[in-house]
């Protein structure tokens, strides 16, 4: 690993003794790309900010810089990058479970740059939380994770979720009612695409391989959750079908139930919220909550 550190001027204008700093680093020859937030004193952990779907180091909203810089300024160094293919860094663009060396390369990398650091807590948004939770056992240098919003998507799940909590309320909606009578939305179309969601939703869940090779999502982050034995904080919104999946998911299966149940896991619920915590409201209540959790262990 051949790590180096590259001194820029300070960015932020929101917090005080924050020092930002490019940092590029290798992952399979290939160059990758981060920003490094520290704070003004020594620290022993630091949180890499993992990225999820489309998506660079900024994030939406700038909610990854935004907490980078809040973590930073209460005394955690943070590192949000791009993983290859993405945002300035080199190479093909790869699918949320085939991050493994990127994330490796960042850890690698971050305990290098910053002295004294000995822990990292991995923290992401959607299938960067699904890849967290995938990763963590295999690096014992990963101390806790954060989970926001967890990516457990499968065609029978989506269908479930989607029939229980969008078309249920729109079926109780006035203006749903008005558009319809006012010829305002293809009623066939809208059946056919009703009738594609029941079948899926009937579905049975996909069972795993015999040799358990091919098991589907939610069992490979199960499985992970499971055997990493470090804290973990999970942050879900209520305004979002993503973490609806996921409360139904979780909800209807023993083995998700008695997981989340442990003592080492936390979960925040933030009812009010969207999938990407678009409000500042909603960023500064998970800053704020990382932060606690943070300090809780």
């Amino acid at each position: 690993m051949n790590a180096e550190t590259m001194g820029i001027e300070t960015m932020n204008t929101e917090t005080k003794d924050v020092d930002e700093r490019a940092l590029a680093f290798d992952c399979r020859g290939e160059r990758l790309y981060g920003v490094l937030s520290l704070p003004s004193g020594p620290c022993r952990r630091g949180v890499l900010v993992v990225v999820g779907g489309p998506q660079y180091r900024a994030g939406s909203h700038r909610q990854f810089t935004l907490l980078a810089r809040h973590l930073a300024a209460n005394g955690v160094a943070a590192l949000r990058f791009d993983y290859r293919g993405m945002g300035d860094s080199e190479g093909a663009a790869r699918a949320f479970d085939d991050v493994e060396d990127d994330l490796r390369a960042a850890v690698d990398a971050f305990l290098g740059a910053v002295p004294g650091l000995e822990e990292i807590v991995l923290w992401g948004l959607c299938d960067a939380a699904s890849a967290i939770a995938m990763y963590a056992p295999r690096d014992t240098r990963v101390r806790g994770i954060v989970l926001l919003n967890p990516w457990v998507r499968t065609d029978e799940g989506i269908a479930r979720t989607t029939l229980k909590h969008y078309y249920r309320a729109r079926l109780l909606e006035a203006g749903f009612w008005r558009k319809l009578l006012g010829g305002r939305i293809d009623a066939a179309a809208s059946l056919r695409s009703l009738a594609a969601l029941v079948r899926s939703a009937l579905k049975p869940r996909a069972a795993a391989a015999n040799d358990g090779a091919a098991l589907p999502l939610p069992a490979r982050m199960r499985a992970g959750m499971q055997a990493f034995r470090g804290p973990v904080l999970v942050i879900l919104s209520g305004a979002d079908l993503t973490a609806r999946e996921f409360c139904d998911l979780a909800g209807s299966d023993g083995a998700w139930q008695r997981l989340l149940d442990a003592p080492r896991i936390t979960l925040h619920r933030l009812e009010p919220a969207d999938h990407t915590f678009s409000r500042r409201q909603w960023r500064d209540q998970v800053a704020a909550w990382t932060c606690a959790w943070l300090r809780s262990w």
